[in-house]
This record gives C-alpha cells, sequence and structure tokens, in this order.
C-alpha cells in the first residue's frame, strides 16, 4: 500500500463531526515528517468517499479546501458537527 493510499484510507474511517490534523494523519501512515504530503494527497482528492474536508491545520484552523475553499471547508465541518449535537 502506498503512502497516499494509506492517507486514504485514514481520512476516509474519520467520523463525521470529527476531525484530524494533518500530523495526525501522517503520523497515523508511517510518516510522521509527511504533513506537506498528505496536503498534497488532500487536494488532488475527488473522491467524495474521502471526506478531505476533515483533515486540518495543527494549530486548529481549516486550511485550503479543494472543493469550494476555505469557507466550504468550515461550513461542512460546521453542519456536521452540528448534525452530530441535533441526534
Amino acid at each position: 500500500m502506498t503512502f497516499s493510499d494509506r492517507v486514504k484510507h485514514i481520512v476516509r474511517n474519520i467520523p463525521e463531526g470529527a476531525t484530524r490534523t494533518y500530523q495526525q494523519i501522517t503520523t497515523a501512515a508511517g510518516n510522521p515528517r509527511a504533513a506537506r504530503a498528505v496536503g498534497s494527497v488532500m487536494r488532488k482528492n475527488c473522491d467524495p468517499s474521502i471526506p478531505c474536508h476533515r483533515v486540518v491545520k495543527s494549530d486548529g484552523t481549516v486550511g485550503n479546501y479543494n472543493r469550494g475553499g476555505s469557507m466550504a471547508k468550515a461550513m461542512l465541518l460546521t453542519l456536521e458537527r452540528n448534525k452530530e449535537t441535533v441526534l
């Protein structure tokens, strides 16, 4: 399994309403110094089953999003978190 495949597998399994940092993803994928590589994988991701909007920066900011920018990413995260509290 390639690094990219490991990253996609990890991100695919982030629960709705939760987030993980790029650093957490790189560590789980076996290469803790590859945060930029995770960003590259997420930037190229077009698979809707891989919720790349759930990957955020270590400082808590959302970062960029290849499907509408950072505002769209923040909105998706807010909708998911609100859904969790309503249920």
